[in-house]
């Protein structure tokens, strides 16, 4: 039996990255995907073939999760789809960094939108849904810099310490409901955007890792898998860090 057999799960911000990688992992434990990006682009459509030849049903939605009524639309769409939504991966995120002396309003307003009220938006959308079928798997994707701070990234650190305090505080909301709610605080992980980083900027953020390495979005993914899945059945309102003891 398949860790997640005909559960369905929606992960936001899925068409690349961490987000596809827990996607990936899912639907190989027999998980149904709705992920969802704000276009669906020739990297969602792969995505989505690369999903449906893992023999679950998958779609795409084109959404902003920034915005509430277009969350609660999605979400109507997707339980008409696939009818449950079992587990909600609150993925989207983006960066605008800069010192705080420097950062403008704009900047700190797209990055708390975008990463911490499209998780509002998401969870508000898919609680009922979640509190009728008496179960649930909520999982917020914080940092790193969610729980010690950095600068240079004022807005990002505050949206991920956000996704924090809302995880746990649906956790004690919810847990008598069934809904679990938890949150992954991931280090320097090997996306698109870390290759953006010179040599000798990955080789200074190396030295600062324990195990000496940036960690991979399918390292990622396997602790998502853990707190979606029935392993984590008496585990809420945690923070695991998948940092190669970086913030231990």
């Amino acid at each position: 039996m398949k860790l997640l057999e005909g559960k369905t799960a929606i992960i936001t911000g899925a068409a690349r990255g961490i987000g596809k990688s827990i996607a990936l992992r899912f639907a190989a434990e027999g998980c149904n995907i709705a992920f969802t990006d704000l276009v669906i682009d020739e990297n969602g459509r792969k995505t989505e073939e690369e999903i449906a030849a893992l023999g679950v049903k998958v779609k795409g939605y084109a959404s902003n999760a920034a915005n509430f009524e277009e969350t609660h639309a999605v979400v109507a769409e997707i339980l008409k789809d696939f009818g449950s939504i079992d587990i909600l991966i609150n993925n989207a995120g983006i960066t605008k960094d800069g010192l705080m002396m420097r950062m403008s309003e704009a900047q700190w307003d797209a990055v708390l939108t975008v990463n911490l009220k499209s998780a509002f938006n998401f969870i508000h959308a898919c609680t009922p849904i979640m509190m009728r079928q008496k179960s649930g798997s909520i999982i917020n994707m914080s940092s790193v810099v969610g729980v010690s701070g950095n600068a240079g990234q004022a807005n990002y650190s505050a949206s991920k310490a956000g996704m924090i305090g809302l995880a746990k505080s649906i956790a004690k909301e919810l847990g008598s409901r069934g809904i679990r709610a938890n949150a992954i605080a991931p280090g320097f992980i090997e996306t698109d955007m870390t290759h953006a980083l010179t040599d000798e900027q990955r080789a200074k953020w190396a030295e600062q890792i324990p195990l000496r390495r940036g960690g991979t979005p399918d390292e990622v993914a396997k602790v998502a898998l853990f707190l979606a899945s029935d392993l984590s059945s008496y585990v809420s309102g945690q923070v695991i860090h998948c940092c190669g003891g970086m913030n231990c």
